[in-house]
């Protein structure tokens, strides 16, 4: 449903007008008639109820009539080597699938958004790029963060594997045309005098493990990484950065054009998107149908540490990416929090979250300000340097600050959402939401995650990493459909727990 009045927005931009540069206006840019969602449209698939896993028999997901799902790689479930998998799953891909021995072969990568945990270690994969012990966040240790390869032969799954070690938060990423996955970290620690490296950096992850190097791909920037998509037609790869009120858009233009394995660590260069004509735009609190000409201004130094920063509104300390400033010192473009990228091969876009968008309350200050609202999706155009904000919410109901993002191969966008929880007609839960091309959202699936110790033991799950609770308001991550779009694969982040998801695609949009 559109929203018919704007009194409230109104007074609430009017306070926080002054944390902000005018509304762009004219030849670069359109603000349309004050536009947001307030609420969900009924799903096209039906109302969802829970539904048991095949694998444990367990009620973990609320989805639609007919659909049905298997769970597999639950934190600390043995992997192939006996290794424990490990915690806090999030973005993932499908990085290969094939026919073998008749039977369809589905290979994915998947992150894991860790830090120094105790019981995880290093991730033992081939390739490992930091193994030194630092103090992180009250803890010490080897870090935890990096990638595991999983796979389903037939409709079974069949074998989980470490991919990438040594690395850290390992939030999104991106699929390569050519087969890949590119993992990105959401930190930019230095770990150099702990005899440690910096990080903050992309790196490209194979299924096969001798195409894994374990080299960062400095070209591609230094910050908090969130999300790749990657245009097939140039071989430019566009990426977000989850920094509140402090984050850009950029390009990377690899020297290596060849898209295969490894041209992207050859190096290339990074761009910043502005506003055509327009300096230091703000895209804080937008409208759906506001319309931007980009441009871009070329990063200089792509690894350069963070730098001092003080614009308003802003909430993370005094300092920003190396790249960030650079950019905004050329007249760059600031989001709130870049998170979800992916790029549709039907329509030839690149949709974009941006999780916090929208007037609302930083709970450090308890100001009403723009950039932390409920968030948008945008679509950009690298055909015609366009950026059009699709989606933004004024209200949980319609959309409660969505992470990461796939698209079907029939055309259909699926968003998750890690707002922290929501209730709603179907009770508690994060949830799954489609979003249609008029900008509506609706429910596809919901967390039911809610576990007691006998069910953890009858499921044959380790005490040591799944602990019994109520895990109903955690975030969704890494959804991505099999290139045949009979299989959703997707991870709720905590306890930590892979899905395929399967049904009548064809009722709806998806």
């Amino acid at each position: 449903m559109i929203r018919q009045s704007i009194d409230r927005r109104t007074l609430l931009r009017g306070a926080a007008a002054s944390a902000l540069a005018a509304p762009l206006l004219g030849l670069h840019g359109r603000r349309a008639a004050a536009t947001t969602r307030i609420e969900a449209i009924p799903s096209p698939y039906g109302p969802v109820a829970p539904v048991k896993d095949m694998t444990t028999g367990l009620p973990l997901l609320q989805l639609p009539a007919g659909f049905t799902y298997q769970s597999f790689g639950w934190a600390g479930d043995p992997m192939d080597d006996g290794a424990p998998t490990p915690m806090e799953h999030d973005g993932m891909a499908v990085v290969r699938a094939r026919l073998l021995d008749g039977q369809p072969q589905i290979t994915l990568i998947r992150n894991h958004e860790s830090q120094v945990l105790p019981l995880v270690g290093l991730i033992g994969a081939s390739a490992v790029y930091d193994t030194a012990t630092v103090d992180y966040d009250d803890a010490s240790g080897v870090l935890s963060g990096g990638t595991t390869k999983l796979v389903m032969l037939g409709d079974k799954w069949t074998s989980s594997a470490a991919a990438l070690g040594g690395t850290l938060n390992n939030c999104a990423g991106g699929p390569t045309p050519w087969g890949t996955w590119l993992t990105c970290e959401e930190d930019k620690s230095d770990f150099s005098d702990q005899g440690g490296k910096p990080h903050g950096y992309v790196f490209e992850v194979s299924d096969d493990p001798a195409m894994t190097t374990g080299k960062p791909i400095t070209g591609m920037g230094r910050f908090d990484h969130e999300a790749v998509a990657l245009d097939p037609r140039t071989g430019a790869v566009y990426l977000t950065e989850d920094d509140r009120n402090q984050a850009g858009l950029y390009k990377f233009v690899p020297s290596d054009l060849s898209q295969r394995t490894g041209a992207l660590e050859q190096g290339g260069t990074l761009y910043m998107a502005k506003v055509a004509g327009v300096d230091r735009a703000d895209l804080l609190d937008p409208r759906m149908g506001d319309t931007y000409a980009i441009e871009w201004v070329e990063i200089a130094e792509p690894d350069l540490a963070p730098q001092p920063y003080t614009e308003a509104p802003h909430a993370e300390g005094n300092t920003a990416s190396g790249p960030f400033v650079q950019g905004r010192d050329l007249g760059g473009l600031r989001m709130s929090r870049g998170e979800g990228a992916w790029y549709a091969a039907r329509e030839r876009l690149i949709y974009i979250v941006d999780t916090s968008t929208g007037v609302g309350v930083d709970k450090d200050s308890g100001q009403t300000l723009p950039g932390y609202g409920e968030g948008s999706v945008w679509t950009f155009d690298p055909s015609a340097e366009r950026l059009t904000c699709l989606f933004q919410s004024e209200n949980a109901d319609a959309g409660n600050n969505f992470d990461n993002i796939t698209v079907s191969p029939r055309g259909g966008v699926l968003l998750c959402e890690d707002g922290g929880g929501h209730t709603d007609a179907f009770g508690p839960g994060e949830r799954m939401m489609g979003l249609t091309p008029a900008g509506e959202t609706y429910i596809f699936a919901k967390n039911n995650i809610a576990l007691t110790a006998a069910e953890i033991a009858a499921a044959g799950k380790s005490f040591e990493f799944i602990a019994e609770g109520d895990y109903r308001d955690n975030e969704w991550a890494g959804a991505t459909f099999d290139p045949s779009g009979k299989w959703l694969f997707v991870n709720n982040q905590t306890p930590g727990i892979t899905f395929a998801i399967t049904g009548p695609w064809e009722r709806g949009l998806l």
